[in-house]
């Protein structure tokens, strides 16, 4: 009898989370849908659109440019270990920049900005919730969806991209250097190999990559804080979520985008 109680309990939760799951998929597709609706009705918001771009992106700088260039000094060390059994030192390039411009650059930026960004997002919508401001704006004649969510969603999909080729700059420049300085390569070599395999057919899909990824971290960064319920443990509960279900969600697409943009001829 225990054991039957314990299973039946295990379906009740599973449950209970694949109905938790389908309401925030029903919220976000319905604020998705609320989104696009009021992006192309006036007032717009560009003050606001300015200032999401600048906390999305500018300053994110740092942080994309650090992490890129360690990424691809570790990527080149990673290479040369790899290929230097076949004695193939010269293809340390190509395997960099295709590394990063597929799959690293856009992935990785993705993440950094989840992190930074998202989480801050989530946690401004649902501190706005909860202080009642996001209602006090309704009060006012001012629509909370145009006002505070298309400017977020909009400022994702633009920086996303656009700290992805920061990313991925900054991640070639690095194993430059590892590869000139370290492994005692020519970097005529590294640049040479570079030229010759990576195309602009790799960089477009990582970018495309990149604004799907953008959208994915603004509306449901913006999702979890704009419906948060639960005060302060609310705020914490939806800041993480939003990076977690963001950062699978991530994952998740990239392995589509990835079976459909490089299936094999």
């Amino acid at each position: 009898m225990g054991i039957l109680a314990f299973i039946g309990s295990v379906i009740l939760s599973l449950l209970a989370s694949a109905r938790t799951a389908l309401d925030e998929l029903g919220r976000g597709l319905v604020l998705l849908r609320s989104s696009v609706a009021w992006l192309f009705r006036r007032p717009f918001r560009y003050r606001e659109m300015i200032r999401q771009l600048d906390f999305v992106g500018v300053q994110s700088v740092v942080l994309i440019v650090v992490t890129g260039a360690f990424t691809g000094m570790v990527l080149a060390l990673q290479a040369h270990i790899a290929m230097k059994r076949y004695a193939a030192e010269s293809l340390i390039g190509a395997a960099v920049a295709l590394s990063l411009a597929r799959e690293l650059g856009p992935v990785l930026a993705s993440l950094m900005l989840i992190g930074r960004a998202g989480s801050a997002i989530a946690a401004e919508l649902g501190t706005m919730r909860n202080t009642d401001q996001i209602d006090a704006l309704s009060g006012m004649a001012v629509e909370p969806i145009q006002y505070l969510v298309v400017p977020r969603i909009l400022a994702t999909m633009i920086m996303t991209p656009a700290m992805t080729v920061l990313f991925e700059f900054s991640g070639m420049v690095g194993a430059y250097l590892t590869v000139q300085y370290q492994m005692g390569i020519e970097g005529a070599i590294y640049m040479q190999s570079v030229r010759d395999y990576l195309g602009w057919d790799d960089i477009g899909h990582g970018l495309i990559k990149s604004v799907v990824f953008g959208l994915i971290v603004g509306l449901v960064s913006c999702t979890k804080g704009f419906f948060v319920t639960g005060g302060a443990q609310g705020v914490g509960l939806a800041t993480t979520r939003s990076v977690v279900i963001s950062s699978l969600l991530i994952l998740a697409s990239d392995y589509l985008m990835t079976s459909i943009m490089f299936r094999p001829a």
